[in-house]
């Protein structure tokens, strides 16, 4: 999906948010917001990029700035401990649901309402996951799920960001009570916002329920790209009968992609910005499950 307008303002703000959080002094954060203001993507440049084409340069000028090469480190290890945290009464809430599977899903992808935006206490995030489970899912789109799943042998997930990964172990765990594919569970490479790599896999110990893969993408780029992706990554997506992408980075990457992979993949995602309204037609964070 290529950056629409609206796009501009969210990133902006975006990282006007990255840049209090790694705590420089104002005469810094003032120099690196010009230079990501000077940026030539940030000019309506909308037939040619996407938002995480431009989040990686942005990201670039943040680690160069702090000095570090995983700048949100702090952040992604509190919003995993949140997350464990929840791990027992959400997983309570699955077992105890007349349709496992359909609750694991909505729970994975309401998952991806915790990022920079959403407040880091545990009743913040516990609140905004009850809040939007209220929202339903397309019940044609959750039968289309289940039918991919039970003809599928081989299943990729790519995953995104900390905390909404616990989401994602539910969800696996789950469907390996009712189906036998095998699975596995693909994080960044590199560090970028507060996107999952193999760090936070292991912390939250989604590598001891799953293969776990670096994506090989060398940059901070908060998405997928197949063709930047690691030879064994790249075999995977061929072989893959089932392809699960969450967020909204993955969704705008290999949207550009999804011919590739026509009849195999399925976005996960919430419906966080006017762009996703009106590209899926529903309203503010509603989740999202799109095949294509």
């Amino acid at each position: 999906m290529l950056i629409e307008i609206e796009c501009i303002p969210c990133i902006l703000k975006m990282s006007a948010s990255m840049l209090r959080l790694i705590n420089l002094d104002e005469s810094k954060s003032r120099d690196i917001f010009t230079e990501i203001l000077q940026l030539p993507s940030l000019r309506l440049d909308l037939n040619r990029t996407t938002s995480p084409d431009v989040i990686e340069l942005i990201m670039n000028k943040i680690v160069e700035a702090s000095g570090a090469p995983d700048p949100f480190s702090f952040a992604k290890k509190k919003q995993n401990e949140i997350a464990l945290g929840l791990y027992p009464s959400l997983r309570s809430l699955i077992e105890d649901s007349s349709d496992p599977l359909l609750m694991a899903i909505k729970l994975s992808i309401v998952g991806n309402a915790i990022d920079f935006m959403v407040s880091h206490g545990t009743e913040d995030i516990g609140r905004t996951i009850r809040e939007n489970l209220k929202s339903p899912l397309n019940e044609n789109e959750y039968k289309e799920f289940q039918n991919r799943l039970a003809r599928s042998e081989n299943v990729l997930i790519f995953g995104d960001n900390s905390g909404e990964i616990v989401m994602d172990r539910l969800l696996i765990e789950t469907i390996r009570r009712s189906y036998n594919p095998d699975i596995v569970y693909v994080v960044r490479s590199m560090p970028t916002m507060n996107d999952s790599t193999l760090a936070e896999a292991q912390f939250t110990g989604m590598n001891r329920v799953v293969k776990v893969l670096e994506n090989g993408i060398k940059g901070p780029f908060p998405g997928t790209r197949v063709h930047r992706c690691s030879s064994e990554v790249r075999g995977l997506v061929k072989k893959a009968d089932m392809i699960i992408s969450k967020g909204g980075g993955n969704f705008d990457s290999l949207d550009e992609e999804k011919e590739d992979m026509k009849g195999r993949i399925t976005f996960l995602l919430l419906s966080k910005c006017a762009p996703y309204h009106r590209l899926f037609g529903v309203p503010p964070f509603q989740p999202i499950m799109a095949h294509f």
